[in-house]
């Protein structure tokens, strides 16, 4: 013979530690049927162990949609191929339907045979709950709001972006934002910022160009946010734009008009450099746009007896 209360102890006390185990853990032999149904398995989905025991998982508790694919993860580990963060949905004894993150591992016996599959899994179904609201929120957000992925493809565009641009989700979904949907001009000023962002360095108010179904360039002011995972990985770039493109048609047409004004029109910053300087001032002083630009009107135009009063206008 052979002692083995060692042995049976030590899996006495694993089933203990399996079963009272804050995480659903399930076991499957080698024909797919249930003979591992731990207390939080059964918090999880109602069922008890003896609901459950002997019965085919896959075909039993899986929604039809993830059959295959369950099935699929189980045939792996049972030629030794092990899953990781695996999502699937387990239908619970009054019929609703949980989200599960499973981890599927290989189990052996203590001659290395394989004779099931264990899995720990998560319950995430309030997670994926609340990813499916905010999708939903920015789905219908009155902003035209976009993301792309670390290759820079494109795997948010919601029904604005849509409306703005007459690409609809479909179109877009895994395309490259920068390469097929920016002008030429500004594809190196897109793609330095998604590449800050994918750094963890955000940009607010940054200014670009966007070419519309259409063929029309529209103007948009982007905040570009780094989107990260439930663990802090960095996963893509998610921006909030406005159309900005009436705007700064409207403030063209202000410049045209100032500029062709038949009276002098000019105007400084905040430290009282020369930015605005019409066509009639260019004939009254006789100094162009690219000679007073930048330079400080009061210390550089204007005669000294006047410099002071000038300056107390301006401040």
């Amino acid at each position: 013979g052979q002692d083995i209360t060692a042995r049976m102890a030590q899996e006495q006390e694993y089933a203990r530690l399996i079963d009272t185990a804050n995480a659903p853990i399930f076991g499957i032999g080698v024909h797919g049927r249930v003979n591992v149904w731990n207390k939080s398995a059964t918090n999880l989905t109602g069922f008890t162990s003896e609901d459950v025991m002997g019965r085919h998982l896959v075909n039993e508790f899986i929604t039809e949609d993830y059959k295959e694919r369950v099935q699929e993860v189980f045939r792996n580990a049972l030629n030794g191929v092990e899953t990781a963060n695996f999502e699937f949905p387990l239908v619970t004894k009054p019929g609703t339907r949980v989200e599960v993150l499973l981890n599927a591992t290989t189990r052996r016996d203590e001659k290395n045979r394989v004779i099931g599959v264990v899995g720990i899994g998560q319950d995430i179904t309030a997670r994926i709950n609340q990813e499916q609201e905010y999708a939903r929120l920015i789905d219908a957000a009155n902003a035209p709001i976009f993301g792309i992925d670390r290759d820079g493809r494109v795997d948010v565009w919601n029904q604005c972006a849509a409306r703005l641009t007459g690409f609809g989700g479909e179109e877009v979904a895994g395309k490259r934002l920068v390469e097929e949907y920016i002008t030429d001009d500004y594809k190196a000023r897109v793609q330095e910022v998604f590449t800050k962002a994918l750094a963890g360095e955000e940009t607010a108010n940054f200014e670009f160009p966007l070419v519309t179904k259409g063929g029309v360039v529209l103007q948009i002011l982007l905040n570009a946010t780094t989107r990260r995972d439930d663990r802090g990985r960095v996963v893509g770039v998610v921006g909030i734009g406005q159309d900005i493109t009436a705007r700064m048609n409207q403030e063209q047409e202000y410049a045209r008009l100032i500029d062709a004004a038949n009276a002098p029109i000019f105007g400084i910053d905040v430290e009282g450099s020369v930015n605005v300087w019409n066509q009639c001032a260019i004939r009254l002083t006789g100094f162009d746009a690219g000679d007073v630009m930048g330079k400080h009107l009061v210390n550089e135009f204007i005669t000294d007896d006047y410099k002071a009063s000038v300056q107390g206008v301006f401040t």
